[in-house]
């Protein structure tokens, strides 16, 4: 068994480290905002004082936290992660954040005798607790070879993509294809209800034609049914969009269709809609054609 900490207990990070306290390994934490869950603390999570003392009695160190700022903020803040590593431990970072940054995050917990792996997942709160989630990776393969064991007990898509840095790319990817399909499944829907057909039976339909995926099938249902509560919320895929609008111009190349995901997020957030679920990026559409998908 392993000691690992956790740092980021919030609607992702929860039922993750849950699944390593039911493997039968030791999790510590230290709370920030927000109490540890009883759910958690009632399976034998530990809590210290900070990540500094977190780092400190663990092996592995585990961060799910929102964005690029608080990763820093815990790795190297003031009682961080790095004041209390020892060479031989391993960091990582299962937060959506900058690549580059990333990259930089790493070179700096190499150069204490440790291993770093950038490992950001897709699947939402549903394969956080169903343990299905995709896991990206990036780092030194021998790194990988120690932590996937971790891996599996929380997905099973699991894939090193290559160095640090590029598993955080890879999630920028996908987080461009799950925007641009949701706004995909939005315009359908809407089309189809406007025009007087009954958009569950479309949906129905088209679950069984080159048209199906899973956002059809999963987000689909939440525009028919009106149920947006998060899930991802909207504000968190306006931050993964926005990487990759800025990776794209550091390297580069035009995103135009991402650039149009992402307004249509920002009109979400403007109508107060942030903390929705980015299967709501439809209520943008309705609200442009006086239209619902459907009545809740």
């Amino acid at each position: 068994m392993t000691d690992i900490g956790f740092l980021g207990l919030g609607i992702m990070g929860a039922p993750m480290a849950g699944h390593l306290l039911d493997a039968g390994h030791t999790v510590r934490t230290a709370t920030h905002k927000s109490p540890a869950p009883e759910e958690l603390t009632g399976k034998g999570l530990e809590l210290l004082g900070s990540a500094r003392e977190v780092a400190a009695a663990c092996d592995v160190i585990i961060l799910m936290v929102p964005d690029t700022p608080q990763v820093a903020e815990v790795l190297f803040g003031e009682n961080g992660v790095a004041e209390g590593l020892s060479k031989g431990k391993m960091v990582i970072d299962m937060s959506s954040i900058s690549p580059i940054e990333t990259k930089t995050f790493a070179a700096k917990i190499n150069e204490l005798g440790c291993d770093y792996l950038d490992a950001p997942v897709s699947g939402g709160e549903v394969g956080a607790k169903a343990a299905s989630l995709t896991i990206m990776i990036g780092g030194p393969e021998s790194a990988f070879d120690k932590a996937r064991p971790l891996f599996e007990l929380m997905g099973q898509n699991i894939t090193l993509v290559g160095g640090n840095g590029d598993g955080q790319t890879t999630k920028v990817a996908n987080q461009i294809i799950v925007a641009l399909n949701i706004e995909a499944v939005s315009e359908a829907l809407l089309f189809a209800s406007k025009a007087g057909a009954d958009p569950a039976k479309v949906r129905e339909a088209l679950m069984g034609g080159f048209a199906a995926s899973k956002i059809l099938e999963v987000h689909g249902e939440r525009m028919i049914k009106r149920t947006f509560d998060p899930g991802f919320r909207i504000e968190l895929h306006q931050k993964d969009l926005n990487l990759a609008l800025q990776g794209a111009k550091a390297i580069g190349i035009s995103l135009p269709n991402t650039a149009t995901a992402q307004e249509l997020f920002n009109s979400c957030a403007a109508h107060g809609g942030a903390a929705w679920d980015h299967s709501a990026m439809v209520r943008a559409l309705e609200m442009m054609a006086d239209h619902e998908v459907a009545k809740g």
